[in-house]
């Protein structure tokens, strides 16, 4: 990984790769799921490096040896719904263990701003790490409401992962919460008037799960 202050990014030929067909625009939806769960891995085992262990006795075919496994509770995945969903099965395959939350998000129709519709999350939330999911990090909008509903239910260990992150998202987290660390797949140049990532790639939702309609894409 490179650190760029806030945000460490992914420095990996494979994730070079996957996410260069993730940007394509004739990627189908089962292929851009398949390169979504692969940079989503590598983004997940820098992003774990550091998760809590304790020692434990291991039985060899040989002999006995000290090893380590993770502290309980285990760490919780926190997908923001719908599009944070396609990067839940990649955390989950190394950490089986694993809970998972979920927060819902909307747009309020008053003041434009990501409010909480649906929340649920595993006991002991303020014990466990908190892996916060979403494919895209454009404004930091939905992100830092989803960080807010963690906080207030006694998280305090808590970590963002995304595949793309914008410079405008990744400062807005900063400003917010500056105890919370983004890892993302790649940070791109910016993001435009209408708030999509540049270069970017597209509706991360309407594109895992082919929900995108003749009207164009929506921001997430």
């Amino acid at each position: 990984m490179s650190d760029r202050t806030h945000v460490a990014v992914l420095d990996h030929a494979v994730a070079r790769h996957a996410l260069a067909e993730l940007r394509a625009e004739d990627t189908g939806p089962a292929r851009f799921a398949l390169r979504a769960r692969q940079v989503a891995l590598l983004v997940a085992a820098e992003a774990m490096r550091d998760l809590p262990t304790r020692p434990v006795d291991v039985r060899t075919p040989l002999e006995t040896m000290r090893g380590e496994t993770l502290a309980a509770p285990a760490p919780v995945i926190v997908p923001i719904l719908r599009a944070g969903l396609g990067m839940v099965d990649a955390v989950r395959t190394l950490v089986p263990e694993a809970a998972v939350g979920h927060v819902g998000l909307e747009r309020d129709h008053d003041t434009l701003e990501p409010r909480e519709y649906y929340v649920k999350m595993p006991d002991r939330i303020s014990q466990r790490v908190c892996l916060v999911v979403d494919p895209m990090l454009a404004t930091g909008g939905s992100a830092a409401v989803t960080l807010d509903v963690l906080k207030r239910r006694g998280a305090t260990d808590l970590r963002f992962l995304c595949l793309v992150a914008a410079p405008e998202g990744v400062e807005r987290l900063r400003a917010a919460h500056p105890d919370v660390r983004v890892w993302a797949g790649a940070l791109d140049r910016e993001l435009n008037d209408a708030g999509y990532i540049l270069p970017g790639l597209g509706d991360a939702g309407d594109r895992l799960f082919g929900t995108i309609v003749s009207e164009g894409l929506s921001p997430e």
